[in-house]
C-alpha cells in the first residue's frame, strides 16, 4: 500500500468583512493620533504666547479657595490679572466660579473678588460671578454677563493648558477673546503636566465632537484646580 502524500493545507482568505473592519480601525487610528497630534500642539502654542491686548474686560477663570482664601492657583491667576489691569488692558475684572456643599456658602468667583479688593481694584470695576461648577457653565455665564454689559472684547486669564478650550467654548458664544495665561510658580512634574494636556485633550474633544463625557474631565478638573 503506497503512502498517501502530506498536502499542507492553503491558508484561508480572509473574509471581506474582516478585512474591511481591519482597515476601518487602522484609519480610525491614524486619524486619532493625528488628532491628538494636532491638539497637542495647539495648545502649547496657546499656553506659551501672551495675547493680551486692550479690551473691555479682564476674565479670571475660577480656581479652588481655601476657606476665603484663593488655592496658589488661584492666586496666580489673580496676580496676572491685576498685573495687566494695572497695565490699563481693561477697566473692568470680572471673577468666574461658585462653590461647593462644603464651601460654606463661599465661592471662587466671591473670593477671587476679595482679593483684588485687597488689591487695590475699586468695588465697582469687578462683576463675581458665583454659580458656575465647571469650565463650559463659566463660559456661559460669561457669555450672559458680557451681553448684559456690552462687552465687546474680553482678555481670558487662567492656566496656559486651559486657555486653547477656553478660547473655543468662548467663539462658539459668539466672544472674541485674547488669551493671557498667568505665569507657572513652582516645579511642575512631567506627569503632572501630561495629566494636565491628557485632561485638556479629553476635555477638548469631548466638547468638540459634542460627547458627554462631563462627568470624567470635571473631576480631573477639580484635581487640577487645587
Amino acid at each position: 500500500m503506497r503512502p498517501v502524500p502530506y498536502r499542507q493545507s492553503r491558508p484561508q482568505p480572509e473574509s471581506t468583512a474582516r478585512f474591511f473592519l481591519r482597515r476601518v480601525l487602522g484609519l480610525c487610528l491614524l486619524a486619532a493620533l493625528a488628532w491628538s497630534q494636532w491638539l497637542f500642539y495647539e495648545i502649547r502654542a496657546t499656553s506659551r504666547t501672551d495675547h493680551a491686548q486692550p479690551a473691555d474686560a479682564i476674565v479670571v477663570f475660577g480656581a479652588a479657595e481655601y476657606a476665603g482664601r484663593p488655592s496658589p492657583v488661584l492666586h496666580a491667576r489673580l496676580d496676572h490679572a491685576v498685573s495687566l489691569y494695572n497695565k490699563q488692558i481693561a477697566p473692568l475684572l470680572i471673577t468666574l466660579g461658585g462653590g461647593g456643599d462644603k464651601d460654606s456658602g463661599l465661592s471662587e468667583g466671591g473670593v477671587a473678588r476679595d482679593f483684588l479688593l485687597a488689591n487695590g481694584v475699586p468695588f465697582d470695576k469687578i462683576i463675581a460671578e458665583t454659580r458656575s461648577i465647571d469650565t463650559e457653565q463659566q463660559v456661559d455665564r460669561l457669555a450672559d454677563i458680557a451681553r448684559a454689559n456690552h462687552l465687546q472684547r474680553l482678555v481670558v486669564v487662567s492656566d496656559g493648558t486651559h486657555l486653547f478650550r477656553i478660547q473655543y467654548l468662548c467663539r462658539q458664544q459668539g466672544l472674541e477673546v485674547y488669551t493671557s495665561p498667568r505665569p507657572p510658580y513652582g516645579n511642575i512634574s512631567d506627569l503632572d503636566l501630561t495629566e494636565r494636556y491628557l485632561h485638556e485633550m479629553l476635555s477638548y474633544t469631548s466638547a468638540r465632537f459634542h460627547l458627554n463625557a462631563s462627568w470624567m474631565h470635571r473631576r480631573i478638573e477639580d484635581q487640577s484646580s487645587l
